[in-house]
């Protein structure tokens, strides 16, 4: 049951949000304010209406948000849900999505450890990931074959969730710094050690300082084609419908 809720609201995130209003300079002044006081090392970007009358999204540090009322005295962190016929539908960040895809188009794609499709490329996701993490390993080892064989092309960037001064970061990038990249990844995957080689020029702390900077919190991190953050593991059926690249699909 609870597989079955997480698959569809999943799904839902696709779903596109209405346009925010104009908000005021004078209701915008007193809410950053008013948040500045509380927490003047963030960097607060722009404020938006939302669904609820009195209650305004507020952007920080780039891609993340909160929501405050009108005197910004009071904040809620989370995700919004719409309540449509048989289903709560998150309320999608359109901003956020073509902010992190101007990201990560930024990057190189030498600069990643990418699984291509098995046959024709029907589909790019990006993912950041860890080798010290369980779902990390669960989502290479059984999702990402199934995702290339069905056509989608796995391109991973790096972020070590320990830091850049951990074991972490020194299996991770070895393996960025292998001759063989993608058996290197892999072999960490699997818990198996490879030779520790931590070239100057590898990309990893620049990959983690990016993941940082367009709301990655955790690993796996997945980033579809239009930007959408799936934040966590997901099994390949589910990826392909939200992809469109199920059975059911024209995709």
């Amino acid at each position: 049951m609870i597989k079955k809720m997480l698959g569809t609201i999943i799904v839902l995130i696709l779903l596109p949000t209405a346009h925010a209003a104009d908000v005021s300079e004078e209701t915008r002044k007193t809410i950053i304010d008013k948040l500045q006081q509380a927490r003047p090392d963030l960097k607060y970007g722009a404020v938006e209406t939302s669904p609820i009358d009195g209650l305004y999204r507020v952007r920080i540090n780039g891609t993340q948000f909160f929501y405050a009322n009108k005197t910004g005295d009071y904040i809620i962190t989370g995700d919004m849900y719409q309540a449509l016929p048989g289903m709560f539908a998150p309320i999608k960040d359109l901003a956020a999505a073509k902010l992190r895809k101007e990201m990560l188009d930024s990057v190189a794609t030498k600069d990643m450890i990418v699984f291509p499709a098995a046959d024709v490329r029907r589909y790019i996701l990006h993912v950041f990931t860890d080798v010290d993490c369980g779902y990390c390993r669960k989502l290479h080892i059984e999702t990402v074959p199934e995702l290339n064989m069905a056509g989608v092309e796995v391109r991973y960037l790096a972020f070590p969730r320990a830091g850049l001064d951990s074991a972490s970061y020194r299996k991770i990038a070895s393996a960025w710094c292998a001759k063989d990249k993608l058996a290197a990844l892999t072999a960490l995957k699997n818990r198996q050690p490879i030779t520790e080689n931590v070239c100057k020029d590898n990309p990893v702390a620049s990959h983690f300082l990016l993941g940082q900077k367009i709301g990655i919190t955790g690993t796996p991190a997945l980033i579809l084609e239009d930007g959408t953050l799936l934040p966590g593991y997901s099994p390949a059926a589910e990826l392909l419908t939200i992809m469109g690249l199920d059975e059911n699909s024209d995709g």
